[in-house]
């Protein structure tokens, strides 16, 4: 008789059950109902592991739908049941891959014998040995020893099952998550939702504490009546250990960090600082106290201690802290999102401990203090029906800091540790860090513009970053860069590392450019070489924006191509803007004012068309101000000028003026727009009787401000943007500021 049909003749209450898990499109019941032989017979556990083998058994499956389509197009009375296996072959072969439809078969196989055989299958035979322990005198010893054994041996097999699933659980789905969580915290997209691991975790842990039950009982029927060779003397007490083993096993690893030590400001997760409040959340995933009645398990609260690894004591002398704050939670479903037993620690502060000779602690290897490695470990005690467990989970490791400049340092040692080790116990890990392969690399910062500005590197910017670090390469999979070229080394002719250069870019991104970042508009790493050869071949007014290579806190600049009289195409770049010229002016509105001034004094915006060929209106219109202000002017016949806007690299080839029949000239770049400038007017109006206040005031609120203002950056090496001082000398008050 085959599990299916077994089930069929259990109970409503438990066959509703063991129904209600083929109730979904997932896996339909009529397709367990009509192929329960083949279903039954196959290794399913195998396949749950082997690829290939699961592969081969989902062809096979497949055909087995094909033959019952078959069957039921001879069937006059089965057009439904024809129509609906037509339907479930096709979401098999649209939704799922091999593999997780033999997964899906595994778990639900065995859902069917923990859900619904164990408890009436079990509750029967001990009312069975009830019985006949109470008719002990009319039957024969030998036939109770049968059941008896039965019983136990079923206790038995369902422990192996047991066993299979809890190996599944804790050795690969638990890791993977684990994994997960940790790439999550450096930026990776990974679901990190313990929805799921606390449904596996609960349902495993509820059938042990029902198998364990059952074993009591038999402890009561050998109180009442035993006999020689009894197999259940023999029997029980293994089997006994082998339910609290597995609950232990169960119970321990189901206690984990949620969410990761974090600043509400900081820089990233596991970055803390001293003397600034962080927070940290731990979770039971085995969220059995709502699943009984009495008596309650109990879980005492869960203490916090802040654990200094012993590699850290004894070898290295690393720092040591104190923990301020509340220390001491009780896990609870109230601070949880989603029902779970949590303890969430808020408000908890580390302060630096004196040790010997009144100094902070050293590291025998003099590893930065951003090198160090923390780990902040949580421990509590489950009790219940005589079972003891003790508790203990640690976060992964975080590096601590004193002031904020060395946040930057801290999160690059948090980026290269979690990208490369997987052994959060590993605290000695920058005592001989290993190298990253540029796949690990490339990735690991994809992931970080990814967090800044919703979008990650495509395969043309990592290129370009690969073709930094390595020159020219047929593939870079096998190249690596070391701990030191990442965040010790200065880059070529620089004097700031690769992580500060590339840190800078990810701050202005964050916090100027996040909008043109995740849509595109921000070519960002391209080399000068590319740039042009890109351009050359695109209609006059073509740009592209890019970031600078040569600006230690992050810079943008943009380039664009116009053509000579004779047709000859050259490149134009601007000096790269930085996070202080991006504050005062947004980038979209800098493309949108911009203007040189050719011949007779014309005004004319060059930036035409957003490489490749998207206008540029199109794709910056919707991020302009309501008010942009005035138009940015540079003169082309001012040689002077042209040059402190022009990069040092641009071609300098600059037309007379954009002849109406050049070619690839748009009509659109032809934008003559004449004004009053404020300055005349400003320059004009003010004189000693009048009020300094009040007219700087009304200068500066005038909607043309920006009219008239020669465009002036400074060289890329300086972060400032300023306009040119003698536009203010020259009026007669040098020392009167720009804001009121």
């Amino acid at each position: 008789m085959t599990q299916w049909e077994r089930l069929q003749q259990l109970d409503t209450v438990y066959s509703q059950r063991a129904f209600d898990l083929y109730n979904r499109d997932e896996f339909p019941m009529e397709v367990r109902h009509y192929l329960a032989h083949w279903i039954e017979g196959q290794d399913w556990e195998r396949a749950s592991r082997d690829s290939s083998q699961a592969a081969f058994l989902f062809q096979v499956l497949l055909e087995n739908l094909d033959n019952q389509f078959s069957r039921f197009a001879q069937e006059k009375d089965s057009f439904l049941l024809q129509r609906n296996f037509r339907r479930y072959k096709q979401n098999f072969q649209v939704i799922y891959t091999c593999l997780c439809v033999c997964v899906c078969l595994f778990v639900c196989l065995f859902k069917n014998i923990i859900h619904c055989f164990i408890w009436q299958v079990m509750e029967h035979s001990i009312r069975c040995l009830e019985e006949q322990q109470d008719e002990f005198d009319f039957k024969y010893q030998t036939h109770l020893m049968d059941c008896e054994a039965n019983f136990l041996s079923d206790i038995s097999a369902m422990l192996d099952a047991a066993d299979v699933l809890r190996s599944a659980l804790i050795d690969e789905e638990l890791v993977d998550w684990k994994r997960r969580q940790q790439k999550s915290c450096i930026g990776a997209p990974d679901d990190t939702s313990l929805e799921h691991l606390e449904k596996w975790f609960t349902q495993i842990i509820e059938c042990m504490f029902q198998l364990q039950k059952f074993l009591q009982k038999l402890d009561e029927l050998v109180g009442k009546m035993t006999y020689d060779n009894d197999p259940i003397l023999v029997r029980k007490p293994p089997l006994k250990s082998r339910v609290d083993t597995l609950l232990t096993h169960l119970i321990k690893s189901s206690f984990v960090v949620e969410t990761q030590p974090s600043m509400p400001q900081g820089r990233g997760p596991l970055v803390l600082r001293t003397n600034v409040q962080f927070s940290v959340k731990v979770r039971s995933d085995s969220n059995i106290i709502q699943h009984f009645y009495y008596p309650t398990p109990q879980i005492h609260d869960c203490y916090l201690k802040y654990h200094v690894c012993i590699y850290m004591c004894l070898y290295c002398r690393f720092r040591k802290f104190n923990v301020l704050g509340t220390l001491s939670k009780a896990l609870n479903m109230a601070e949880s999102m989603n029902g779970g037993m949590v303890a969430d620690f808020r408000h908890l502060t580390l302060k630096d401990q004196k040790v010997g000779g009144g100094g902070k602690g050293i590291n025998d290897l003099s590893l930065s203090v951003t090198e160090e490695l923390h780990r902040i470990t949580f421990q509590t005690q489950f009790d219940y029906q005589g079972l003891s467990v003790p508790l203990e989970t640690s976060s992964l490791p975080v590096v601590v800091v004193s002031n904020s400049s060395q946040q930057q340092s801290a999160w690059a040692s948090v980026l290269w540790f979690n990208m490369l080790c997987s052994d959060p116990k590993n605290v000695k890990f920058f005592e001989t860090s290993p190298a990253a392969t540029w796949p690990q690399f490339g990735e690991m910062l994809s992931w970080q513009f990814l967090s800044c500005g919703k979008r990650g590197l495509d395969s043309d910017q990592l290129e370009t970053l690969a073709i930094k670090l390595f020159g020219k390469q047929q593939s870079y999979d096998s190249c690596k860069i070391s701990w030191t070229k990442f965040s010790k080394e200065n880059l070529p002719d620089t004097n700031f590392t690769l992580w500060v250069w590339l840190d800078g870019i990810l701050t202005l991104v964050k916090l100027y450019l996040s909008d043109l970042w995740s849509d595109g508009s921000i070519m960002g790493f391209v080399s000068k070489g590319k740039e042009r050869l890109l351009l050359k071949k695109k209609q006059n007014g073509t740009f592209l924006l890019r970031f600078s290579e040569s600006i230690k806190d992050g810079g943008i600049t943009f380039s664009w191509v116009q053509y000579a009289n004779d047709g000859t195409p050259s490149v134009q770049t601007v000096k790269p803007f930085t996070s202080t010229d991006l504050k005062q002016i947004a980038l979209p509105d800098i493309l949108c004012n911009f203007r040189i001034m050719v011949a007779e004094n014309i005004p004319v915006n060059p930036l035409c068309y957003l490489y490749p060929n998207t206008p540029k209106d199109q794709a910056f219109g919707k991020y302009y101000s309501e008010k942009t202000g005035g138009e940015l002017f540079v003169s082309t016949t001012d040689d002077d000028m042209l040059n402190s806007i022009l990069d040092s690299d641009s071609e300098c080839t600059v037309p007379d003026a954009f002849p109406p029949t050049a070619p690839h000239i748009s009509p659109s770049c032809l934008q003559h727009n004449f004004s009053e400038s404020p300055l005349d007017i400003f320059a004009d109006a003010l004189s000693p009787d009048i009020d300094v206040n009040v007219t700087l005031h009304e200068f500066i609120n005038s909607p043309d401000i920006l009219n008239g203002i020669n465009l002036r950056m400074l060289p890329e090496e300086s972060d400032d943007f300023v306009l040119d001082s003698g536009l203010i000398q020259d009026l007669g008050y040098p020392n009167i500021p720009l804001t009121p």
